[in-house]
C-alpha cells in the first residue's frame, strides 16, 4: 500500500533546487559556485570583532533599517524603496509568492538560474522557458511575444551560467513593454560594465536585486537587498519572515556596503583575472562566452564538457557542469586566485595542447 502524502500535490511533484557541490577533498581547488576568492573587507572583520554579543538576546531590527538607509542613499531613493533579505533567495521566494500562482505564470530564460522554476512550482505556477540563442546566448527576436502571457519575468544580468549581459537599452525596452513585474537579478552586477539599478527608481514594474554573496565575499552570511517602487516593496514586506535578517548579518553587511574602496579593488582584480583566463582558454581552443560576471562559460575544443569536468575533478579541481543539449558542451568556471587558476590551466594544458 502506498503511504499517504500530506503535502500539496505541487510539492510532491517538485524536484528541489540542487545547489552547487560543496566537496570535502584534500588539496581542493573549488571554483564551482562563484564564490569570491578573496576575503571580505577588513571593516567587516572589525565590525565582527566589536559586535556586542549581549544584544543577541534581543530580536534584530525586523526591517534592517540601517542597511536600508545606506542602500537608499547610495541609489538616490527612499528607504521605502528598499527591502533586505536573508540572501537573494529569500527575496526571490517573496517575489514568487507575491506574483505567481496557478493563474499567474512566470517567464524565465533558458539556460538561467535553476532556482526560478523551482520557486514557481512551489506556487503551482506554470513556467514559460524562453530559449536563448544557442551560439551567443542572446535573446530571441520574439522574446517579448513569448514572455507576454506571464505576470512575472525574471532576467539575471549578467546571466548565469552564461555570464553575458543583455544590452541596457534593450533591457529598458523590455521593462517598458512587459505588462507585469520584471525582476532584474543583478547578483553579478559589480563585475559588469554597467547595471540597471536606475530602472528601479524610474520604472514602476521593475525590481532590481543585489546580493552580498559575490562581490562582497559574504556568501556565508546570507544577505541581499532589492530596490523597487514603494508600493511593490510594501507588498513584499507583507510576505517576509518577521525577523528575516539577524543582527550579525545586518552589522556586517552595513560595514561591507560602506567600504566602497575595498569593493572596487576586489572587483577590479577579478575582472583582470577573468580577462586573462579567457585569453588562456582561447589559446587552448576553448570556446569562451564573453562574460561580465565572476565566472566564465567555456567549452573545450572537443565540445565534451562532461569529459573535461571529470578530468578536472580527478585532479581535485571542481568546476560546475550543467548537462543538456546546449549547456552540456560547457563548463562554468568561477574566477579563483591566481594560484587556483594556474592549477586549472596546468591540467587543461596537459589534455588539450
Amino acid at each position: 500500500m502506498m503511504k499517504k502524502s500530506y503535502f500539496r500535490p505541487e510539492i510532491d511533484a517538485l524536484s528541489g533546487y540542487v545547489p552547487g557541490e560543496q566537496p570535502k577533498m584534500p588539496d581542493l581547488v573549488k571554483i564551482n559556485t562563484n564564490e569570491n576568492p578573496y576575503p571580505p573587507s577588513a571593516k567587516v572583520m572589525e565590525a565582527l570583532k566589536h559586535f556586542d554579543s549581549a544584544t543577541l538576546r534581543l530580536y534584530p531590527d525586523p526591517t534592517a533599517d540601517g542597511l536600508r538607509k545606506a542602500v537608499a542613499e547610495r541609489y538616490g531613493v527612499a528607504m521605502e524603496n528598499v527591502i533586505v533579505g536573508n540572501g537573494s533567495d529569500d527575496l526571490l521566494t517573496m517575489i514568487f509568492r507575491a506574483f505567481t500562482s496557478p493563474e499567474q505564470s512566470a517567464a524565465v530564460l533558458d539556460p538561467s538560474y535553476s532556482l526560478y522554476p523551482v520557486l514557481a512550482a512551489m506556487q503551482g505556477a506554470s513556467v514559460i522557458r524562453i530559449q536563448l540563442n544557442k551560439t551567443d546566448f542572446s535573446l530571441p527576436e520574439d522574446f517579448l511575444k513569448q514572455a507576454a502571457p506571464a505576470n512575472l519575468l525574471v532576467i539575471p544580468r549578467p546571466n548565469a551560467p552564461t555570464g553575458n549581459v543583455i544590452p541596457k537599452a534593450q533591457m529598458e525596452e523590455i521593462c517598458r513593454s512587459f505588462d507585469g513585474i520584471v525582476v532584474i537579478d543583478e547578483a553579478y552586477a559589480d563585475f559588469a560594465d554597467d547595471n540597471c539599478m536606475d530602472f528601479a527608481a524610474r520604472l514602476p514594474n521593475v525590481i532590481v536585486m543585489r546580493t552580498f554573496s559575490k562581490s562582497y565575499s559574504m556568501a556565508g552570511v546570507r544577505l541581499g537587498y532589492a530596490v523597487a517602487e514603494a508600493s511593490v516593496i510594501d507588498g513584499l514586506m507583507k510576505l517576509k519572515d518577521s525577523y528575516n535578517v539577524d543582527r550579525i548579518a545586518q552589522a556586517l553587511g552595513l560595514a561591507a556596503f560602506l567600504d566602497t574602496e575595498h569593493l572596487e579593488h576586489c572587483c577590479a582584480r577579478i575582472r583582470e583575472s577573468r580577462e586573462q583566463l579567457a585569453k588562456d582558454l582561447k589559446s587552448l581552443k576553448f570556446t569562451v562566452i564573453p562574460s561580465q560576471s565572476n565566472f566564465l562559460f567555456a567549452a573545450p575544443p572537443d565540445g565534451n564538457g562532461e569529459r573535461c569536468f571529470k578530468i578536472l575533478r580527478e585532479h581535485a579541481v571542481i568546476v560546475r557542469y550543467f548537462p543538456g543539449p546546449v549547456t552540456g558542451r560547457f563548463l562554468r568556471i568561477s574566477i579563483g586566485t591566481p594560484g587556483e587558476i594556474g592549477r586549472l590551466l596546468q591540467i587543461l594544458r596537459e589534455f588539450y595542447l
